[in-house]
């Protein structure tokens, strides 16, 4: 019975006594029912206590599940990048790829790729047999020409390093027989300064510093190095600013063919810009790469980017809440962000099955996705589709039952009961079914959003070697040739000729 009803009830049958009662036993009565709401106060006290008390100890076994969890977070696990696990890392057996028994090395039938002689010998050398060579009559057999024969070949290919001087003579004209005293010849445009270096270097320069992420002192040091000649940190990040006007018009290209898409690849990292955290966001796909830099993560860096808010295709992206406020285009989760969340949830509750169940059920649609495309085959059989959704609703219902949803919370207290991570991963699996499923409805969608991922991996190398950039123009500046240099390496152009196509303005060819 309620403490507060009972109180109402002794109160009631007080009433009723003392009017039935005489003079001395009235006293009695008031003096029993004023104990009795003394004994009824402390013991309200003490259930409030042992109320709060065990709120308390339900939050600290709660903090205490999750402080557990993120000690056990890794690379494996987790969005947690291979680099933070430190010398701790993750055992490969817990790895999500399978062993297929195979020995390392080439597998038969593959095509292979050997090393080539890229031209004619610029030198030959010949080898007699060394018998031939304490001849007396060598001499005359390698005069002869008809005594040696080459029986192999073998090549060697070496670098030279060297510098090419171009001197530029502007002519007067001295002896005119036309009269002209004042005929002068006139220097190039790009010749302005009595010495200065070549776009070669200026490419080199640009190539080091934003591919290469090397960093401005030991670009010095490689050009003095190979071609003794010394640059200023102000000339190499002139260079670097002159390969990033040359490549502007191209990356602009590069955004419009990204939003003519069907497929985008979208992610962000952070960096650090003018002393503060400001964040690399990247719109990608097979083809191309775009990248830009804006002072906020969400909605208004990923609308600066300039790509999503165009785009009428399918945005794959790893869950980012701000994604999701792009309502006029398709969204697909990438599943191995997921796959990772799953093996945390497996690893803190090992009673729970529904995550190895469905952390298998993704990896089966992923096969099978991959046997129809070796197969030559562009969709999955609808029937196969049905068979892998409805096994998919009974995982998240038998999930339900396993983490059910806590109960409402009470009237008078205010906000959300706290789900929990298990919790919540059920209720957005529940939720976002379509998009975790969507790579197996339409083939151009991947499994994951590995893409995005790999066009960001040089901007995290960059940053560990320079720590930062000072301003963010030169920010700006090294990811408008990152994005040039990434699109011309999927368009089979490797990044020093592609530069090299900026310099001569044939930036187009990338792109063929």
């Amino acid at each position: 019975m309620d403490l507060k009803e009972l109180k109402k009830q002794v109160e009631q049958i007080t009433k009723e006594l003392k009017s039935k009662a005489s003079g001395d036993t009235a006293v009695l009565v008031d003096s029993l029912s004023f104990l009795f709401s003394i004994m009824l106060e402390t013991s309200t006290g003490i259930m409030v206590q042992n109320e709060r008390l065990t709120n308390t100890i339900i939050d600290l076994q709660e903090t205490i599940k999750d402080l557990r969890r993120q000690l056990n977070m890794d690379s494996h696990n987790s969005s947690k990048p291979p680099s933070s696990d430190g010398y701790k890392k993750p055992n490969k057996a817990r790895s999500l790829r399978k062993p297929t028994g195979r020995k390392p090395g080439g597998q038969k039938g593959h095509s292979g790729a050997n090393m080539e002689v890229p031209h004619k010998p610029d030198e030959v050398k010949k080898h007699h047999p060394n018998k031939c060579m304490t001849c007396p009559h060598f001499a005359s057999c390698v005069a002869n020409g008809n005594v040696f024969e080459c029986g192999e070949k073998r090549f060697i290919v070496e670098a030279v390093v060297t510098t090419k001087v171009i001197e530029h003579q502007s002519l007067k004209a001295v002896a005119c027989p036309c009269g002209e005293s004042k005929l002068k010849g006139e220097f190039p445009e790009e010749v302005k300064a009595y010495v200065q270096y070549g776009d070669t270097f200026t490419a080199m320069a640009g190539l080091l510093s934003t591919f290469g992420a090397v960093s401005t002192e030991r670009i010095q040091t490689i050009i003095d190095g190979m071609f003794s000649v010394t640059l200023s940190e102000g000339t190499i990040c002139s260079m670097v600013e002159k390969c990033g006007q040359k490549v502007t018009p191209i990356v602009e290209k590069i955004k419009e063919l990204l939003i003519g898409s069907s497929v985008v690849n979208f992610d962000e990292t952070g960096v650090r810009v003018e002393g503060s955290t400001q964040w690399v966001h990247n719109s990608s796909n097979a083809k191309y790469t775009y990248l830009t830099v804006n002072k906020k993560r969400g909605q208004e860096g990923i609308e600066d980017n300039g790509v999503i808010q165009n785009f009428g295709g399918t945005a794959v992206h790893d869950c980012w809440g701000a994604y999701w406020k792009f309502k006029d285009i398709l969204h697909a989760v990438c599943c191995a962000h997921l796959l990772r969340e799953l093996i945390a949830n497996i690893e803190n509750n090992p009673k729970h099955v529904w995550a190895e169940r469905l952390k298998t059920l993704l990896i089966t649609m992923k096969t099978a996705k991959e046997q129809a495309i070796e197969e030559g085959k562009t969709e999955l059989r609808e029937n196969l589709i049905k068979a892998l959704e409805h096994e998919y609703d009974e995982i998240m219902a038998y999930a339900n039952m396993e983490c059910p949803p806590p109960d409402k919370i009470e009237p008078k207290k205010r906000g959300k009961k706290k789900k929990g991570k298990e919790r919540a991963l059920i209720d957005r699996l529940i939720k976002l079914k379509d998009s975790v499923c969507l790579f197996i409805h339409n083939f151009l969608v991947p499994f994951d959003n590995n893409q995005a991922e790999r066009d960001l991996r040089n901007v995290k190398t960059k940053a560990k070697v320079s720590g930062c950039f000072r301003t963010k123009a030169g920010a700006q500046t090294y990811l408008k040739i990152t994005s040039y240099l990434s699109t011309a390496k999927k368009h089979g152009i490797n990044a020093f000729e592609a530069l090299a196509l900026a310099f001569k303005g044939e930036t187009e060819k990338v792109l063929i």
